[in-house]
Parts: C-alpha cells; structure tokens; sequence
C-alpha cells in the first residue's frame, strides 16, 4: 500500500528505524512485547492454563511416518515442504474425485458443470477458453466519422449537389446531423468510388469502404462534398474482421480464475456459460469450552477471536463454507462432526497439540486417518496438522492461537484449496509430485511468488521460518509490531506476511511474501 506511514501509531503500523528494543519484530521469537504472553500449544491460551514450554526441532528431509500415541516424539515437516504436501493432498483428491465422476457416469471425461456468466465471478474455468466467433465478427468502425472510398474528395451519399443547400460552407463534418449507418444495423448502404456515407463507431463497414475519416478531422462544403483535413491511410479506422482472434482460436487456458475482464471476454466470443471447477467445500469446527460468542471476557473465558475469522477467510480463498460448528472440548461430538461429514475439506481450531483436552490426535487415530503434516518447523503456528480423513477429505488443523492458525491457513489449508481448485500454488518451492511418479493427474503448478525487500532487521527464530506480518510499500516490506501467536492487531494491518527464514533477516534483505486473501490484486475469491 503506498504511503505507508513510518513510525510507530496507534494502530500497529511500522516503526521508525531506531534501537531494537523500540521494535515489536525484534522481540522473542513466538513473544510479544507485552504482558499477557500466550503459549505455544495447539489452542488459545486461557487464564489457569500452562503454556507449552518446548519447541519442535526442524525435521530432516523427507516426512517421517507419525506415532499417534505421542504426537510430539517427532521431528516437524520443514515449512515449504508442508506447503507442498497440501498441495499434492489437494491435487490428488481432486484427480481422485474426477475419476470417480468417470466411473459413475461410465464416460472418458467427468461431466464439467456449466455456469451462466452472471454467476462465475470467482470460479475457475474447467476448460480453455476457444473462441466460439470472430472478433469482431464482421468489419467495423473504431470511430464516429465518414466511410469512403478512394481518394477524396468525396460526394456523401444521398446528399449531391443541391441538396446541401442550407449546409454552411466549410462547416465541420461534426457539425452535421448524423445520419447513414448504426451499430447494430446488418445491412450496410453501398457506395461506390468517390462517395462517403457517414457512420457511427462500432457499425459495419459498407463493402469496398477504403478508410474512415473521424468526425473532427473533415469538413463540408455547400454542394454536399466532404473534405479531409489530414492526409487519410488506407484502412484507418477500420477495426477488421478477426482482429483480436479467429473462430477456434485458443483466448484462455484451463485453470483460470474468472474475474470481470474474463466474463467480458467470454461474453464477446459468444458464450452465455463457462465450464468451471467447483468450488471445494469445507466445515470449520470450533474447539474449546473457554470460547465465548458474545460479550467482555470474563471468569476465565476469552472471547473466540477464529469463528468470526475463517468462515470468510476460506470464503476469500474461494471455499464454499457449508458449516461453522461449536463442539467445545467434547472427544465425542468431534468424532461425530469429523465421521458424518461429506466436506471437501475440514478445519479445525485448537486442540492439536497434546493436553488433556485436545482431541484432535486421538481423534485422527481412532478414524484411521493418514496423518500427512503433524507439526511444522515454522513460528507462529508450528502445532499445526494435515490429515486425509477420506479418499476425498482432508483435515486441517489449526493451532487455537490467532495468529498461529493464520500460519496454518497460509501453510496447509490455502495450499490445499487452490489445489482441489485446480490452481497454481505461489511460491512453491518443492514439485507438487514427486520426481518419480508417473502420473500427472496430481500435478500442482507453482507459481512466481512475490518477493519484497524488508525495511528494517527482523529478528528470526534459530531453527524454524518465521511468519511476520507486514505492510507493502512499492518494493518495500514494512515489519508490524504485534506480532505475538495470540494477536490479530497485526495481521489485521497487514498485506502480507513475510517469510523470514531461520536465524532472521537484515534490512535490505529480499524476503518471500505470502499475500493476504483481501489484498491481492483480483485474489480476492480465487486469486490466480
């Protein structure tokens, strides 16, 4: 955002350069500058409850299986590799749910859904884009003017000598009533060599029309004749059958996401509806007998800061949110919430780390479900799990920290839904399918990521990437200041979070930047 103010506000916004102790980024990692410093552990810390004192250390390469009894006796998946194994969940179960579309309809491709312009704003196109016409489809005119032929000057058709009588002579042809030939009109007047006919921007050219002379650059005199005021090109003005592309020509790949211009484009190549990608659907599950809805906190209870946020988040990321469950601390109803649902994909918050009430793990084990990502090697956020529930299901698991579980939804859960979106993930580093594989169908594209120069030192954590929160300035990455696992004062200031990698970053660095859904340029519902 240009012009970002420097120093210090009340609102969170970057500091002036000046000593570390002044700078909410150089404090501790997972700390904030203040009192009332939250755990680390898998959910929100409340009053009378311990915080997680340890840390996960970085993991070797590659993902070793996870013990399910003890679900920290592990080491903690690298962060770009776990943004990457979201990615390949997400592209395998979408290439499983399009085989399964194969086999119950019993055709050689899933039978895409169509969806009326009016409606596709924000989905992806299922298919390429081919251009069912011409564009234009016929000869036109790029301007208000006059239609010739041949050089001038030029009798105006229907308007000889005579019949121009009240015409004062030398008036500018834009001064004169206009007449001749209409957009939207098929059948254009014919004039022969020597003659112009006036007509109007977007109308079809008359056949053997040699140029169009725009209003303002001609002039009449009183026998009706028409007279340019600068040197007249052959083919001027004249926007030619085809110009923009040819019937069957290719506009747009497969994988796109439908913004405006598209649906412009789409309705000018001639389509009423595009073949789109469903949008993936997903249940968020609220954890946590200490959550309130409404109201001050009070007696140990903290007002639930995830439920407001992650619907629309999602949402943001171009998910269809069914439901927004509250299941408290309760094993049971969890297990029912997880077994009975018929979701894309789940999200839980909390209870992923491994207290006397955080069901999440023994959950997960008791479904038999693969646990992919448990823990992540990145600060806020490192409780964080991706499980397959279901051959089409997948479990994200937030930590219950605010922003620890924006970590993991920049980390798991946008990898996965662009994935089963059909999308490209930004800034992936690692293939979306293993080298050796042989199949292609759950292949994710990565896509540029964008990069900023930091403003000013970031202090990092000594074995995990770190997650700051941002604000964008040109080139420019401003580090906020509430920055803590449990606070959403920065992020809500920010544009991005910026990818400090191990041990930290010094200003003028260029950093890897994940964009908020809100503030891309068109990510909006579905940024590309």
């Amino acid at each position: 955002m240009t012009g970002r103010p420097t120093h210090q506000g009340p609102q969170g916004r970057p500091a002036a350069p000046g000593p570390a102790a002044d700078r909410a980024q150089g404090a501790a990692p997972g700390h904030t500058t203040g009192p009332g410093h939250p755990g680390t552990a898998g959910r929100a810390t409340a009053p009378g409850r311990p915080a997680d004192p340890g840390g996960r250390q970085a993991a070797p390469q590659g993902l070793h299986p996870a013990d399910h009894s003890h679900p920290h006796h592990h080491a903690s998946t690298p962060w770009p590799e776990a943004r990457a194994i979201a990615a390949r969940a997400g592209a395998a179960q979408r290439a499983a749910q399009g085989r399964q579309g194969r086999t119950a309809r019993g055709r050689e491709s899933p039978d895409t859904p169509w969806t009326p312009l009016d409606e596709a704003l924000g989905l992806v196109t299922a298919a390429p884009l081919i251009a069912l016409t011409d564009l234009p489809s016929f000869d036109s005119s790029a301007m208000d003017g006059w239609a010739v032929v041949g050089p001038g000057p030029w009798l105006i058709q229907g308007e000889g000598e005579g019949e121009g009588g009240g015409e004062r002579s030398g008036a500018p042809a834009s001064d004169r009533i206009p007449r001749g030939l209409l957009a939207g009109h098929d059948s254009p007047e014919l004039i022969g060599d020597g003659q112009a006919v006036h007509i109007a921007t977007g109308a079809r050219i008359p056949h053997d029309a040699t140029a169009v002379i725009r209003s303002e650059h001609a002039h009449t005199d009183h026998r009706g004749r028409l007279y340019a005021t600068r040197e007249v090109v052959h083919g001027q003005d004249i926007r030619p059958r085809g110009q923009e592309c040819r019937k069957g020509d290719r506009l747009l790949p497969s994988g796109v996401v439908i913004t405006p211009a598209v649906l412009g484009l789409a309705a000018a190549a001639g389509y009423d509806e595009l073949p789109t990608v469903p949008r993936p659907r997903a249940e968020v599950l609220i954890l946590g007998d200490e959550l309130l809805t409404a109201g001050l906190p009070h007696d140990g209870l903290i007002r639930d800061a995830l439920g407001p946020m992650l619907a629309p988040w999602l949402r943001a990321l171009g998910v269809e949110v069914t439901a927004v469950r509250r299941l408290g601390d309760d094993a049971r109803a969890l297990h029912r919430a997880v077994t009975g649902s018929t979701a894309d994909m789940l999200v839980t918050t909390g209870g992923t780390a491994a207290g006397p009430v955080d069901h999440v793990h023994p959950t997960l084990h008791r479904i038999g479900a693969d646990l992919l990502v448990d823990g992540v090697a990145v600060r806020p956020g490192h409780p964080m799990l991706l499980a397959r529930t279901k051959e089409h299901q997948h479990l994200v698991g937030l930590p219950g920290n605010p922003l620890a579980a924006v970590s993991g939804l920049l980390t798991l859960a946008e990898p996965l839904a662009r994935a089963l979106r059909g999308l490209g993930v930004p800034g992936l580093a690692v293939p979306a399918v293993p080298q050796s594989s042989s199949s292609s169908s759950s292949s994710v594209p990565g896509t540029r990521g964008r990069t900023a120069v930091v403003g000013d030192g970031v202090q990092g954590h000594p074995r995990d990437t770190r997650l700051v929160p941002v604000a964008l300035s040109g080139g420019d990455a401003l580090p906020l200041h509430y920055n803590g696992p449990a606070m959403l004062r920065g992020v809500a200031e920010a544009d991005a979070l910026a990818v400090v990698p191990p041990g930290g970053a010094q200003a003028g660095e260029v950093l890897d930047i994940l964009d908020l859904p809100w503030a891309r340029g068109g990510g909006g519902s579905g940024a590309s």
